[in-house]
């Protein structure tokens, strides 16, 4: 089930942006999320998450960035998908072997 995104990506940018750039006024990143995330109007805890994802995207922080999440999500989907033809391949060979075996003892 999909998320629905109540910020818009422009949003979310500058709110990060006024995070990073505001940063050093405050003693920890968590007072400066704090202090801005009912300007933004969002929680501080979803404030915090969109500037650990960008500090994680930039490389400032250790963690799987957005492209590479996005990348195991469709090699999962496909690994999901090529499992079930295969298991569809093997009850498709399995029925023609023992249909095979059948037409020969009838013969």
């Amino acid at each position: 089930m999909k998320k629905s995104n109540k910020f818009s990506p422009e949003t979310r940018e500058r709110s990060v942006r006024m995070v990073q750039e505001q940063r050093r006024e405050y003693p920890s990143l968590w007072a400066a999320v704090e202090s801005l995330a009912p300007k933004v109007g969002c929680t501080p805890h979803t404030l915090l998450e969109w500037v650990r994802k960008y500090e994680i995207d930039t490389g400032t922080r250790e963690g799987v960035t957005t492209e590479e999440r996005e990348r195991i999500k469709s090699l999962e989907r496909e690994v999901k998908e090529l499992r079930r033809a295969n298991e569809i391949l093997k009850l498709a060979s399995a029925f023609f072997a023992q249909a095979e075996l059948d037409r020969k003892l009838k013969s």
